[in-house]
């Protein structure tokens, strides 16, 4: 055959010259985001991820206790939140004072230093948010 060897952006093999060339392996080059090159769902630059949602009327927060993974620090991590950052900041914030902790937002949670379930259900009751957990 004459031609050359080529591998596209999307790792798709092909000859160059050959009229009747087809992909004959792909590795799904279609689900990486063509800016970064990251999977679509990992994209940190594509537009959909920087788009807030809206914050819904009734809110479910999520209540969960976790140790692996912090050198045997407890967490209480309140998840399931509206991907929302100026609502996640300043609830982060709120629920900080109102339990005397330090703590973050990550992704679509709240992550507070130690236990303090005891002290968020009376809080996030009398915001009107049903609790689970």
């Amino acid at each position: 055959m004459d031609g050359e060897l080529i591998v596209d952006t999307a790792g798709i093999l092909s000859w160059m010259g050959d009229s009747n060339a087809r992909t004959v392996y792909s590795t799904g080059g279609g689900s990486r985001c063509p800016k970064c090159g990251w999977p679509v769902g990992d994209c940190k630059c594509s537009d959909r991820s920087g788009r807030d949602e809206p914050v819904p009327a009734r809110i479910v927060a999520k209540l969960r206790l976790e140790k692996s993974g912090r050198g045997g620090k407890t967490v209480t991590v309140v998840y399931d939140l509206p991907r929302n950052q100026p609502f996640l900041r300043e609830l982060a914030g709120e629920l900080k004072r109102a339990c005397g902790t330090g703590g973050t937002v990550a992704d679509n949670t709240v992550e507070l230093q130690g236990d303090v379930r005891d002290r968020l259900r009376p809080f996030l009751a009398k915001k009107g948010w049903t609790i689970k957990g």
